[in-house]
């Protein structure tokens, strides 16, 4: 029985999105299912597909029984996460061919990595990375000579991008391939530890350089339950990877089985065979839904109230911070993992991972069933854990080794989601609570304001902001600067929390899955270059915080407020330098946050 909430969520997003998908949906619908007629193109464009291919390639990609499957790539060995991809074209081309099919590079997109750049200029350029994945795949996608997609992507920006662009293709079966999180380093805890001392001044850089090499320190995803690994989620449970494929490490042989079945199944998906099952198909509404409700069970990262609501765009699917908040009430947290615990991502898959908390959702009536997945109709697959027997690979029943890290529907961490949505005069913002304490959860308090995440760090250095306080960060937003991530104040909020004062964040801009455990108000909407009243905060005005009742107020008299005179910062140096100026065009049109900011889709 699908809870009555979900139900209802669902049913206003399909009322709501009703002309947009179908207009979608009859734009996919006039390539639906046909072959990719290869024999049509014209012989130069064929000898220019195939030039560089071996003779027996050659052979089979003239032969339009035989599936041809396009790989878009992000690999670079920059990126821990992607490093392992290095070899993957090789593999799934040898693969193909032992099953009648070939495969081709149809392309690369660039992956940016947000720990690089924590902090740095290139953060400004982060989430238009997001954009740029999205035109780069639909570019390598268009030479039209491929009947299935193959996504190679993991981290922050690229997966949401690679998914915009394929959607684009959505006429066509995709399978996305994940490599997997490193071995575990030293916890979590440790590492947050050391950063905090550091920012107090009690240890060196000596110290913390050694602390996050210990962290960071082979192939693989970051181990914390941030944007990467929540990613990783979100395809499991929208049917796009191959079941249990989310959180097995690189390198070994199940990953290595497991990307062989998701290449037999991607080719399995095509035209050519027998269960022609199109992108289009499997994206809905209710998988969208699906989506949302992984995030709040997990406690996923902030970053995903962008993301999921311009892959629902891409789809002509329209949600809003509404249905997220409206979902969040009901949906349990069956997981803790950092920063809502202090488990790794491979100590939650471990215990049970993704096979369980989809098993739980679907008994407790939070997923929908009736859904199309890469393996056909149903998420009850998806409910199976990956293991090598023998040397075979197979899937038994889910199971929970832990009940620290995985709660059941029946006694979850907590009866709401991770996320909730803030409401009051400043705007609209979103939370990420399940990291929260509930002692840390309402502050009232004066506000200082900055422009900038050194203003504040310096600050902090001076002891301008021992005390009370909610800390105002403003012009962070995508038409400020391109919305970066400010991580880098986690570390100097949480020893002022520590000291005993109450502290929070305000601001237009984003603090990733790793936002911690101070309480905050991000992605504030609108942001500060189209809201007059974020634009006229002042330090002193009083700022009530109450992240269980969802309520951000600003307390000044509307009289004062309209007096006030805005003091802009100079946003130029923001458009020039690091490469900057070549995204002015896109900064300048970007949507709200809570429409994804995207200049993709306005």
């Amino acid at each position: 029985m699908l809870n009555k909430i979900v139900n209802d969520v669902t049913n206003r997003i399909i009322e709501r999105s009703k002309d947009t998908r179908a207009n979608y949906l009859a734009r996919m619908k006039e390539h639906y299912g046909k072959r990719v007629q290869r024999s049509q193109l014209a012989c130069g464009n064929i000898a220019h597909a195939i030039a560089a291919e071996e003779t027996k390639t050659k052979l089979s990609l003239k032969a339009i029984e035989n599936p041809n499957l396009g790989i878009i790539t992000a690999y670079n060995d920059m990126l821990s996460a992607h490093q392992p991809y290095y070899r993957y074209p090789e593999f799934i081309k040898d693969i193909a061919l032992k099953n009648g099919a070939t495969a081709q590079v149809a392309g690369g997109v660039p992956a940016m990595c947000d720990g690089v750049t924590q902090g740095q200029i290139g953060m400004e350029m982060s989430l238009f990375s997001r954009e740029v994945i999205a035109m780069a795949t639909a570019v390598s996608l268009s030479h039209n000579v491929f009947d299935a997609v193959i996504c190679l992507g993991i981290c922050d920006k690229i997966v949401p991008g690679l998914m915009m662009g394929a959607l684009s293709f959505g006429y066509l079966p995709t399978v996305f391939i994940p490599s997997g999180p490193m071995p575990s380093g030293i916890s979590n805890k440790e590492k947050t530890e050391t950063r905090k001392l550091f920012a107090e001044g009690k240890v060196g850089e000596d110290a913390l350089l050694d602390s996050e090499m210990k962290s960071y320190h082979t192939a693989g995803t970051c181990t914390f339950y941030g944007t990467a690994n929540t990613n990783q989620m979100m395809m499991e449970i929208m049917g796009l990877h191959m079941p249990s494929a989310a959180f097995i490490h690189p390198n070994t042989p199940l990953r290595r089985a497991i990307t062989e079945e998701a290449v037999k199944q991607a080719i399995q998906n095509t035209a050519q065979r027998n269960n022609f099952t199109p992108l289009c198909e499997i994206v809905t509404e209710k998988t969208i839904v699906n989506a949302i409700v992984g995030l709040l069970a997990t406690g996923g990262s902030t970053n995903h109230t962008l993301h999921i609501p311009v892959i629902a765009k891409a789809a002509g699917i329209i949600v809003n911070w509404d249905d997220f908040a409206e979902l969040s009430n009901v949906v349990p947290l069956l997981a803790k993992v950092y920063p809502s615990g202090s488990a790794d991502v491979n100590q939650f898959h471990d215990a049970g991972g993704m096979a369980y908390i989809i098993e739980q959702l679907l008994a407790g009536g939070y997923l929908h069933n009736d859904v199309k997945t890469i393996l056909g109709n149903g998420l009850y697959e998806y409910t199976k854990y990956a293991v090598l027997d023998n040397s075979q690979l197979s899937w038994i029943k889910a199971f929970n080794n832990d009940s620290s890290i995985l709660s059941s529907k029946d006694e979850p961490f907590s009866h709401e989601g991770g996320l909730k949505l803030l409401q009051g005069n400043l705007g609209r913002s979103v939370s990420k609570i399940s990291a929260i304490a509930e002692e840390h959860r309402y502050v009232k308090a004066a506000a200082e304001v900055f422009h900038d995440q050194l203003g504040v760090l310096d600050a902090y250095k001076t002891g301008v902001l021992n005390k009370d306080v909610i800390v105002v960060l403003k012009y962070q937003g995508p038409r400020a600067n391109g919305m970066p991530e400010l991580h880098q104040l986690t570390p100097a909020l949480l020893s002022l929390q520590d000291q005993g004062y109450k502290v929070a964040l305000v601001t237009d801009g984003r603090m990733s899955g790793a936002s911690g455990k101070v309480p905050n108000a991000i992605h504030l909407t609108p942001e500060a270059t189209m809201n007059l009243t974020l634009a006229k905060v002042q330090t002193g005005d009083i700022i009530e915080l109450d992240l269980n009742n969802g309520i951000l107020q600003l307390y000044v008299d509307e009289e004062e407020l309209a007096c006030r005179q805005i003091t802009m910062p100079d946003l130029n140096m923001n458009k020039i330098g690091l490469g900057r100026e070549l995204f002015n065009v896109m900064r300048d049109n970007m949507s709200e946050s809570e429409h994804g900011a995207t200049a993709l889709y306005v």
